[in-house]
């Protein structure tokens, strides 16, 4: 069911919220970089010599031999980059991205974002050797931006994170393009011919579907292989598989089918219906969420920190320090990043709003729009990539410094622009932070005062819709706390919608009747609030026995009751579920959009707060 975060909340312990958010990857990326600044000042042959160290698989007379950096840069980070196209595809199936049109200013954004950073690298390395190493300047890194977001995540809105994460994908895609073409050693076009030919097969067998993962991961590792045979980095693998990956949302119907299967296993136990069940779940979670959930935590917590040990290590001393300072491969990395992405990303999309008149435009206000300028300004995992590719030497050791101080800068002058709109009068703050572009809407069916069941002042600027069940234990745990937030806002509208599950919940769509029942005699929120009060008693005498308690007309509701006078009532609402892609319950929208987080009081007021916001700055 939707509500299973209320379950979870009694297992969950600070460290485990820890490990669970951004931020606590972006401090595991932060601690792997001291620590190979540390083992590199400390023992620097002792890291070279370890980093170095090659490792072979063989199989029959073919086989891949790499040092250990080259594993980690060219193998591991495969999986990396195929964790942020799960994510780049799961925003473009089911977030932000659906709205096609919502693609277009990320799109110019991120190719933007890195041919002014070029620029600027160009400019300062004109007529030096390192003019070669453009590349490393042109790449904002996704570990690090969705992190800085994170630990800034109150003094930002929520609608920058897909922003971000869009223009992310781009530049990681164009920049792998970039090593294949311009950084990559003497291409073999027959391992390159059987690399596409591999991809080519995967294509073919999502488009006949084609399920089992197991093929899919082969013929992945064959592509890789074969990349990587033909001298083009093989890391793009990871991000073109993971964009291929569909998200999608539980169905009804098939959680309706694994709930059969699971109560044919409670019958009979038997090996047999112990995999169909397993089959049955599996099936029901889209392959994107699936993948997401397997590999997100290896990645963010073991393989990019990984990444930044084998790589970040540089002696750190006065000589270098010196070095840098007039290096022109350092101070082109770090303004190309911290001074070219910002204008970038700013220039780009207010140079789009005009031509458009105001149809294209950042789906935050142009104070975050800002802020996300400054955070596209940390490079990091790419900018190593292609630096480790195009330098040697003392020029990789100012490259990477550049890079270093440009995630340093980057941090800084983020926090520096959301200081100053955090000084601004609060209306002003609100616009600088929301904008007052249209919020994508995710409710299917409007609410209609004249239909709908409402709580609340009618003409609230902020609307809360439930859809729920009247016999699901986790909407009885919600009940009350839909009630605190009525009391604690006084603007708000509670709408209350039926999704009876009966496959789990036999009794919950004669509750549902029996409400109708009750609101033809204008007495539904009481039939609601006593139904909530009794979720163990809601057998056909019961229902009677409530109904008489409230007064009603107990001779008319048995009739009601009897000819199902409210089931077309709750058939409308279940089919508006169907519509707004919702599964189970309790689902909360609030003005429109779907609310995908806890609905404890502290969740559901902070996403109040924020409609309330966006109203406000869209009123005259």
């Amino acid at each position: 069911m939707a509500g299973q975060t209320v379950c979870d909340d009694n297992l969950r312990t600070p460290w485990r919220d820890f490990l669970r958010t951004e931020t606590g990857s972006a401090v595991f990326l932060l601690a792997a970089v001291v620590a190979a600044l540390a083992w590199a000042n400390i023992g620097p042959g002792s890291y070279e010599t370890f980093w170095g160290t090659h490792l072979s698989l063989q199989l029959g007379s073919h086989g891949v031999s790499l040092d250990l950096r080259g594993w980690v840069n060219n193998g591991l980070m495969t999986l990396f980059f195929f964790v942020v196209g799960l994510e780049a595809r799961r925003e473009f199936d089911m977030g932000e991205l659906r709205e096609r049109r919502r693609v277009k200013l990320p799109l110019l954004v991120g190719v933007a974002g890195m041919l002014v950073p070029v620029a600027v690298f160009l400019g300062i390395n004109s007529g030096h050797s390192s003019v070669h190493g453009w590349g490393a300047a042109m790449s904002t890194d996704t570990a690090f931006a969705l992190g800085m977001l994170a630990l800034l995540g109150s003094r930002l809105p929520t609608g920058l994170r897909a922003f971000i994460l869009t223009v992310t994908v781009v530049d990681d895609f164009v920049a792998l393009g970039v090593i294949a073409v311009a950084y990559s050693d003497r291409i073999a076009v027959p391992a390159l011919l059987v690399a596409l030919g591999i991809f080519g097969a995967i294509l073919l067998l999502r488009a006949v579907g084609v399920r089992p993962g197991a093929v899919y991961a082969l013929l992945a590792i064959a592509t890789w292989t074969a990349l990587l045979k033909s001298g083009i980095d093989p890391v793009v693998t990871g991000l073109a598989v993971g964009l291929l990956t569909y998200a999608y949302p539980a169905a009804r119907s098939d959680l309706e089918r694994a709930s059969g299967l699971f109560r044919l296993f409670r019958e009979q136990p038997t090996p047999e219906l112990e995999r169909s069940v397993r089959q049955g779940l599996a099936s029901a979670i889209s392959p994107n969420a699936r993948l997401q959930r397997m590999f997100h935590p290896w990645t963010s917590y073991v393989i990019v920190p990984l990444f930044a040990l084998a790589n970040t290590g540089i002696p750190i001393g006065t000589e270098q320090l010196s070095r840098a300072v007039n290096s022109p491969v350092t101070l082109g990395i770090l303004l190309g990043f911290v001074l070219g992405k910002p204008v970038a990303v700013l220039g780009t999309s207010w140079l789009a709003s005009r031509v458009s008149h105001g149809r294209v435009r950042p789906p935050v206000g142009w104070g975050a729009t800002a802020a996300g300028g400054t955070i596209a300004g940390v490079g990091f995992t790419v900018s190593l990539l292609i630096a480790t590719l195009a330098f040697t030497g003392n020029q990789l050791e100012e490259a990477k410094l550049g890079i270093l101080g440009a995630v340093v800068t980057a941090f800084a002058l983020t926090w520096a622009v959301t200081a100053v709109i955090r000084l601004l009068p609060r209306r002003t703050q609100i616009r600088a932070l929301l904008g007052a572009a249209d919020g994508i809407v995710d409710l299917a069916a409007p609410v209609d005062p004249e239909r709908d069941h409402i709580r609340g002042r009618p003409d609230a600027p902020v609307t809360v819709v439930e859809y729920g069940d009247f016999e699901c234990p986790y909407c009885g745990q919600a009940e009350p706390v839909v009630r605190a937030l009525l009391a604690d806002f006084g603007d708000v509208r509670y709408v209350w919608r039926h999704l009876p599950l009966p496959d789990v919940h036999p009794r919950a769509q004669l509750a549902a009747e029996a409400a109708e029942a009750a609101a033809a005699q204008d007495a539904f929120w009481r039939m609601h609030d006593l139904l909530f009060e009794h979720q163990d008693a809601l057998r056909p005498s019961d229902l009677v026995r409530h109904a008489s308690e409230i007064g009603l007309d107990a001779q008319r509701f048995r009739r009601d009751l009897r000819k199902r006078a409210g089931a077309g009532r709750v058939a409308e609402d279940v089919e508006s579920a169907d519509l707004s892609g919702v599964s189970g319950t309790p689902t909360f929208f609030i003005n429109g959009v779907r609310h995908h987080g806890a609905y404890d009081i502290a969740h559901l007021s902070a996403a109040v707060r924020t409609a309330r916001q966006r109203a406000a700055v869209r009123q005259p």
